[in-house]
């Protein structure tokens, strides 16, 4: 009877299927996983002068509420991947899930920037375990071309939220607040909670889930697959290809409104439309992805970034009419949609027995290199954009370089069936 009983297995672990697509749903899911913390990091970045104001503190503090949610993000990750891991993938990721919401809840009623900074530390803790463990989902129930997709898809909602987010915080600022920008990452941390209880099967079987070294084959081929060159060529790929991003968007404010004159409603509109190139760009990859191998796309996306890049240094140092950069810019970013979903999938897939722990490292360097960067294009001034080219073109040739020194993987583009994870 007991045997009958454990037979079937219809609970979560049986629901990869050799070649097949993740759910629409799932995927809407894993999407809005991957935008919280994004969204949480850069909605509020347009209210820091009214935070100051109201706090009583200088500048300095404010923008520690920023560093402490990106040091919680890096340590999210580390942390939740490998635990994921080892004790499947639900319980980590419903905790990390509820402690954004407390951690949320805290941060929009902290009556000190003390109590804040402490808040988002520990909501970029929360947060870091949806973007992780929802790419270790994928990894878990699709493969190669499949794979691609899915994470193309994803990064439609996560890769655009960054982008989007302090657009959308500048909107919004005046009607609600900052604490009214930061109840709304509360409320969209509580529905990431919700929708992980409710649509996020256990993707990882229980036989896979015990700690690497205790089993013969796994204790050889997890580790070398995390050191191995088809890992960390794409994994630093996409890395550098989101520090291009972050470059951008931190850089954008003095580019558009400083150096073009534009206004804040203009600024808006062009800023917009470069989200929309990426997110169409990214649908646009998930579709080539049944037809092209996927490191041909990622390759092809690289290229086109770097020459974007290339572009916009040589327009800083000829001194061509500032204008120009629009133009090259909107390449740069837009061609990362072509970038980011299949790095991701290229990577994972060299690691498939600990999925969780490259994840963890994917977005550990993702982050790692977004605050990097972001302090760096501001050297030079308001008037110049000198320093956001270099640091564009820097992290666009560490991205092609890490490619081209990447081992092709198994199954990264080959036409043949996804195979069973």
């Amino acid at each position: 009877m007991s045997d009958t009983a454990q037979r079937p297995r219809k609970g979560p672990p049986a629901a990869p299927v050799a070649g097949d697509q993740v759910g629409t749903g799932l995927l809407l899911v894993l999407g809005l996983l991957a935008a919280v913390a994004p969204l949480a990091m850069d909605l509020y970045l347009p209210a820091f002068p009214a935070m100051a104001g109201e706090l009583s503190v200088g500048t300095t503090a404010v923008q520690a509420t920023l560093t402490a949610f990106l040091v919680g993000l890096t340590a999210g990750h580390l942390l939740f991947g490998p635990l994921s891991d080892r004790l499947g993938r639900r319980r980590p990721l419903v905790a990390g899930a509820a402690l954004c919401v407390a951690a949320g809840a805290v941060a929009a009623l902290a009556p000190t920037a003390e109590v804040l900074v402490a808040a988002r530390l520990l909501q970029g803790l929360g947060g870091a375990a949806g973007m992780v463990i929802g790419r270790a989902v994928v990894s878990d129930l699709v493969r190669g071309r499949a794979a691609a997709r899915a994470f193309s898809l994803m990064m439609i909602v996560g890769g655009v939220a960054p982008v989007v987010a302090p657009v959308l915080g500048g909107l919004l600022l005046e009607p609600l607040g900052w604490r009214g920008l930061l109840a709304i990452v509360l409320a969209l941390s509580a529905v990431m909670l919700l929708a992980v209880l409710v649509a996020v099967p256990e993707s990882r079987p229980p036989e896979l889930r015990r700690p690497v070294r205790s089993r013969p084959d796994a204790g050889r081929s997890a580790p070398s697959g995390l050191r191995s060159r088809t890992f960390l060529g794409h994994g630093l790929a996409f890395g550098s290809a989101f520090a291009v991003m972050m470059a951008y968007i931190s850089a954008s404010p003095f580019v558009y409104q400083v150096m073009m004159g534009l206004d804040a409603t203009l600024y808006g509109v062009v800023f917009g439309a470069n989200a929309l190139a990426l997110s169409v760009v990214s649908a646009l990859s998930a579709r080539l992805s049944s037809s092209y191998p996927v490191r041909g796309l990622l390759g092809t996306g690289l290229a086109v970034c770097l020459g974007g890049c290339v572009g916009t240094g040589l327009l800083v140092v000829t001194g061509a009419p500032v204008g120009w950069l629009a133009l090259t810019l909107f390449v740069s970013v837009a061609s990362i949609g072509l970038v980011l979903g299949n790095a991701t999938a290229l990577a994972l897939a060299a690691v498939p027995r600990a999925a969780g722990s490259g994840s963890a490292l994917v977005g550990a360097l993702q982050f790692g290199l977004a605050a990097a960067v972001s302090p760096l294009v501001g050297l030079g001034g308001e008037h110049t954009a000198g320093p956001m080219a270099g640091v564009m073109l820097a992290a666009a040739v560490l991205a092609v370089g890490s490619f081209l020194l990447a081992d092709e993987g198994e199954g990264g583009g080959r036409p043949a069936a996804d195979p069973a994870p």
